[in-house]
């Protein structure tokens, strides 16, 4: 798997969107708003790191507890999969928990997404290079 992306949580969306632009990111794409988790993202990049800024647009988001504990912070990496469900229960296997199930993620192309998380490393995402 290679990596896909570095998944930033940020509290307040249009700032942190200017502090990464003052850094040299530039946006790959629309912002999205992916109802399903309350959150709003918005993919960046600059010199072929690709970046997510995930932020909470409701007090029930999927985030918005982890915000809370966190602070703003990178809190995943994304790994593109060529083979979905061989790398999942991989993964599994070696002792990561997965957190939710596999479902689109809107702001992806529709592609899946699962997050897994390890006690060592943490949370992690899994995209399937495949369109779902």
């Amino acid at each position: 798997m290679k990596i896909h992306h570095v998944g930033y949580l940020v509290k307040h969306f249009d700032e942190a969107y200017a502090v990464f632009s003052d850094l040299g990111f530039r946006p790959d794409g629309p912002v999205t708003l992916d109802e399903s988790r309350n959150i709003r993202i918005q993919f960046m990049s600059k010199d072929g790191v690709v970046i997510e800024l995930v932020s909470p647009v409701s007090k029930d988001s999927a985030v918005g507890s982890l915000l809370k504990k966190t602070g703003a912070s990178p809190y995943h990496i994304c790994y593109e999969s060529e083979d979905f469900q061989q790398d999942m229960e991989s993964l599994e296997q070696k002792g990561y928990l997965r957190i939710t199930e596999p479902a689109p993620a809107p702001a992806i192309e529709g592609n899946n997404v699962v997050f897994l998380v390890n006690p060592e490393i943490g949370l992690i995402e899994i995209v399937d290079k495949q369109k779902a």
